[in-house]
């Protein structure tokens, strides 16, 4: 009776993995500044930047060959060539000094102003020169062919970035291409993380005493914070002491927008933790423990509209976690809305991945030539994750997965 307290105690609110990620959403975002456009990658737009005029601007050639109309190349082949007289050319970068009438061709590089009168582009692997001043079309146009019209990349007031979503390079260069120069933006969350126990010590430390172990999460924690958009604030290792653990963490609510704390391995250090951030703020818990393996003794809180993240003390359990889970929180409250998918592979079992049906497990997989082998050993062992490719869920209503069976490995980056 005594063990199945201790359990209650330790798990009072399991939730399943789909519950967690569909039920805790913090209310906190980040305020709002603004980035120079070179500056802006990865960045979180807080509002759609829209064109301020049409883009392109102007119809122009997307081929190298003669601005035609359309209908004077109908029927042309190589035994019945249409014949169009050369009446000039365009120049790149100024606008065409020339127009196409009825029966003429005029010269055009890619880019360039589609002059008056033109309704297509031949290219010119579909031309020959019957003689100076003459050529012959081989090949029919229709109208279009050939060209962008003035406002085929983006009507004047269209919607050229959502907002929401990390803007990638080739967002930048449709921005650019608009005139906009600048872009408000989400600011980057920061993210407290805070290591606990009176076993851990820096990774610096030289030489370890028998039970010292290196800090081996916050720096890795740190990468995936900025992964997710975030700015890591390491604060470094609290003991195991709750007056300590209470100030550190009430700092870290106070200035941060995401408190991310590894709550020690043993049940005492989780339960320390627990209380401890059970009185930073309401509403307070809303789980302490996920149906996940590994990573069952996370906690997740909201402290005064800080969303306080409890990770395992194993750091294998942790990073798998906070991928899984504190990722989408950050990014969350960084303003994302429309987060960037996960790279991902098809591949086949090389053999069975055995589970418990109630809980998601996360298998890390290595690949080779469309095979994904699991990766087995103590969940202690970040040479797993090191040796790993990517990993594979394990539903929750699964006992397992067989080999040979087609399986989605979400890949590392």
């Amino acid at each position: 009776m005594a063990d199945l307290a201790g359990a209650h105690r330790e798990f009072f609110a399991v939730r399943t993995v789909a519950e967690t990620l569909a039920g805790f959403r913090p209310a906190r975002r980040t305020a709002a500044e603004t980035v120079a456009l070179g500056e802006a990658h990865g960045r979180v737009p807080c509002e759609p930047a829209r064109a301020p005029h049409d883009l392109p601007g102007f119809a122009r050639s997307t081929v190298d060959g003669y601005a035609v109309r359309a209908a004077d190349t109908y029927g042309a082949s190589e035994g019945l060539p249409s014949y169009l007289d050369v009446a000039g050319a365009v120049a790149m970068g100024r606008p065409a000094a020339v127009a196409v009438a009825p029966g003429a061709a005029v010269a055009i590089p890619t880019g360039a102003v589609l002059p008056a009168g033109a309704d297509a582009v031949v290219m010119v692997e579909h031309t020959q020169e019957a003689m100076p001043g003459t050529i012959e079309v081989v090949r029919p146009a229709a109208p279009g062919d050939g060209i962008v019209r003035a406002d085929e990349d983006a009507a004047a007031g269209a919607e050229l970035v959502p907002a929401g979503r990390p803007l990638r390079a080739q967002d930048l260069g449709l921005l650019a291409a608009a005139g906009v120069t600048s872009v408000r933006v989400h600011a980057r969350p920061r993210v407290a993380i805070v290591s606990t126990g009176d076993e851990i010590v820096p990774p610096a430390t030289d030489s370890l005493e028998v039970g010292q172990v290196r800090d081996a999460s916050a720096v890795a924690l740190a990468a995936l914070v900025r992964d997710a958009g975030g700015a890591p604030d390491p604060r470094g290792i609290v003991p195991d002491d709750r007056d300590a653990l209470d100030a550190a963490l009430r700092a870290a609510v106070e200035s941060c927008d995401v408190v991310v704390v590894s709550a020690g391995s043993s049940v005492g250090a989780r339960d320390e933790t627990a209380a401890v951030v059970a009185g930073l703020g309401e509403p307070g818990i809303w789980t302490h423990g996920i149906a996940l393996r590994p990573g069952k003794p996370t906690l997740l809180a909201d402290c005064g509209g800080v969303p306080v993240i409890g990770l395992p003390g194993n750091p294998r359990s942790a990073l798998v976690v906070f991928r899984l889970v504190g990722m989408p929180v950050v990014r969350r409250v960084g303003g994302v809305t429309q987060p960037p998918p996960e790279p991902s592979v098809r591949a086949r079992l090389e053999r069975d991945v055995p589970s418990a049906a109630g809980r998601l497990d996360v298998v890390q997989v290595a690949v080779r030539d469309g095979v994904a082998t699991p990766l087995f050993g103590a969940s202690a062992l970040l040479s797993i994750l090191t040796a790993a490719d990517g990993y594979v869920v394990v539903p929750d209503e699964a006992t397992g997965l067989p080999a040979g069976r087609e399986v989605d490995v979400t890949l590392y980056r």
